[in-house]
């Protein structure tokens, strides 16, 4: 070696060092930045908009950076239905850069993650060429999370989910990356993002083994088991799966505390089935209570949104007793039987989500929240129980509550005073134009413009449409009656 090669060779390794340096300290920052710079997430004046966009945590526990959440579509749309996130049934309203449902946080870079609104808002139209109308707070009768969990699964191990691909993509969408940043996103955001959806991608691996959920549903605890006490998939047992149960409406908390809460009534604290519901998308350590409490305190005494079509109110009256001799003791808020539990010997109707939650479940989830508190109260689990049927629920809003039963197997009001032989076999999810004559959405659309809507069997398990039978024995004058009365409350 020369004497003029030698200080080449150490500026060469200089730059290398300060090169490894940067990158070095740059990544020490992007982890540790939600502890030194705190969480910049946007903050909303408007509850409303706070509700659909504000975070909860969950860009600190399962985030995607913002320009591979942005990209994704643009990169693998052979691996979607249709045109972006909206193909999934998301929600995206004029002037807003995510749909509805979707947060982002500024750490180091900006992430994205989901909120309360992906399951509990939904749209609405009036005829085929109506505006859509945005309700929050009912359940989210077009997200398909299913699919949406599975583009995140199947991106993950595309072979194009790599720097080389991602990056002139990501640029080509206007990202202002500055050098560092680059060198960031190339060597450590883009391999992590890709290695945390291939982690997402085997803790969901049971939904090969499921039927799928659909628009408005979704496996509540499966993947908890997953996710948060690390069952592999394939130990799940066979009767265990198959827990698919609708999106529920979430206006009027205050009245329904202290009732069995949750489709199988596993719970009597609001709060608790608030915390619960929120480590789908967040963990114990990056729970934002402050942002769920804001939205429980709007939620508490939240009326549900008026039936918005002509009601008949001679035909309503006359149903108002039909409802009291009938379908009160369970289902109107000062009922004797409101908010209990109905044995599944009695209600009859698809036991999946009643198996899926298990005495050996409740035993782990006990121990979720421990040593944690807010606003000087415990949060640790204390109310769950193990029960044997399904819970009883007041009515209020149902008309926004379409398809019905637990799982969403009956489209109708109309068809659920039908005996079950005489109801729908197979229907269509997704549809958001509303049907005021059989209360509830239309179903029996397969595609519109190009858009293919989910066909719901009820012979597949988790589906089945059996039981609740309920007000199947009136006159077909009696359930016209009844039907127009509940169109009321």
């Amino acid at each position: 070696m020369t004497a003029d090669t030698q200080p080449k060779k150490k500026s060469i390794i200089g730059k290398l060092t300060i090169i490894i340096v940067a990158i070095s300290i740059i990544i020490l920052l992007y982890l540790v930045s939600p502890f030194l710079l705190g969480n910049g997430t946007p903050k909303y004046s408007n509850i409303e908009d706070h509700y659909k966009y504000g975070s909860i945590g969950g860009e600190e526990a399962n985030g995607i950076p913002y320009w591979i959440w942005k990209v994704l579509p643009e990169m693998f749309p052979d691996k979607l239905p249709g045109e972006g996130y909206t193909s999934l049934g998301f929600i995206q309203e004029p002037g807003h850069d995510l749909p509805i449902g979707f947060a982002q946080s500024k750490m180091l870079f900006n992430q994205v993650g989901q909120n309360c609104a992906t399951c509990h808002a939904g749209s609405l139209r009036d005829t085929p060429d109506s505006p859509r109308k945005i309700i929050t707070t009912m359940p989210s009768n077009t997200v398909n999370l299913g699919a949406y969990i599975q583009f995140l699964s199947d991106v993950a191990i595309d072979k194009r989910f790599t720097a080389d691909y991602m990056m002139p993509e990501i640029e080509a969408l206007g990202a202002n990356l500055n050098p560092l940043e680059k060198l960031v996103y190339r060597f450590f955001v883009i391999p992590q993002t890709r290695d945390g959806l291939i982690t997402l991608r085997s803790n969901f691996a049971f939904l090969d083994r499921q039927s799928a959920y659909g628009p408005g549903r979704v496996d509540t605890f499966t993947n908890y088991k997953t996710r948060l006490f690390g069952v592999a998939p394939e130990d799940i047992p066979p009767e265990e799966l198959n827990g698919i149960a609708d999106f529920p409406s979430v206006w009027q908390q205050k009245p329904r505390e202290g009732m069995q809460l949750h489709w199988d009534g596993n719970n009597t604290s609001v709060n608790e089935r608030n915390n619960s519901a929120a480590l789908a998308l967040v963990t114990e350590e990056t729970i934002n209570f402050d942002a769920i409490h804001r939205v429980a305190d709007w939620l508490w005494e939240l009326p549900s949104p008026a039936y918005p079509y002509e009601i008949n109110s001679e035909l309503a009256a006359t149903g108002q007793p039909i409802f009291e001799n009938n379908c009160a003791s369970c289902h109107a808020f000062d009922g004797v039987k409101v908010g209990t539990v109905i044995p599944i010997e009695a209600i009859a109707t698809d036991p999946g989500r009643l198996d899926s939650y298990t005495q050996e479940f409740l035993e782990k989830q006990k121990t979720l929240f421990e040593g944690i508190s807010y606003r000087g109260e415990d949060q640790q689990f204390r109310h769950f129980t193990k029960t044997n049927g399904y819970a009883t629920m007041p009515l209020d809003g149902v008309w926004l509550r379409s398809p019905y039963l637990h799982n969403g197997s009956v489209p109708t009001l109309k068809d659920l005073l039908e005996t079950p032989e005489n109801r729908p076999q197979e229907f269509y999810r997704g549809y958001d134009v509303y049907d005021p004559e059989n209360v509830g959405f239309v179903s029996d659309v397969a595609q519109e413009d190009g858009k293919q809507y989910f066909k719901l069997d009820t012979t597949l398990p988790g589906n089945n449409n059996s039981g609740h039978l309920y007000g199947t024995e009136l006159s077909n004058s009696d359930k016209t009656a009844l039907i127009e009365y509940l169109k009321t409350l």
